[in-house]
């Protein structure tokens, strides 16, 4: 997703344990969690791409708007994903 310049950056956690029902039973694994640093105009292709690169049938992908911050760093997460 960096490379295809939709996120700037990502950072991945974990591993952690997830415990969530699926298709009538309760699953258990061991999962990441990866933090995408985008814009909000690229937003759905991102969410697009994850869809169909990541093994899950419904994978968690949640989208939490940023209303503030160092603006710096704003304006590189910018600038890193506008097309090359």
């Amino acid at each position: 997703m960096v490379q295809a310049r939709l996120a700037a950056c990502a950072q991945v956690g974990g591993p952690v344990s997830s415990v969530y029902w699926w298709q009538g039973e309760v699953e258990t694994a061991q999962e990441f969690t990866v933090a995408f640093k985008t814009r909000s105009a690229v937003v759905e292709e991102l969410v697009g791409e994850l869809k169909a690169e990541h093994s899950y049938d419904v994978p968690e992908i949640l989208v939490t708007p940023v209303t503030g911050g160092n603006a710096d760093y704003l304006t590189w997460i910018a600038n890193e994903t506008q097309p090359r």
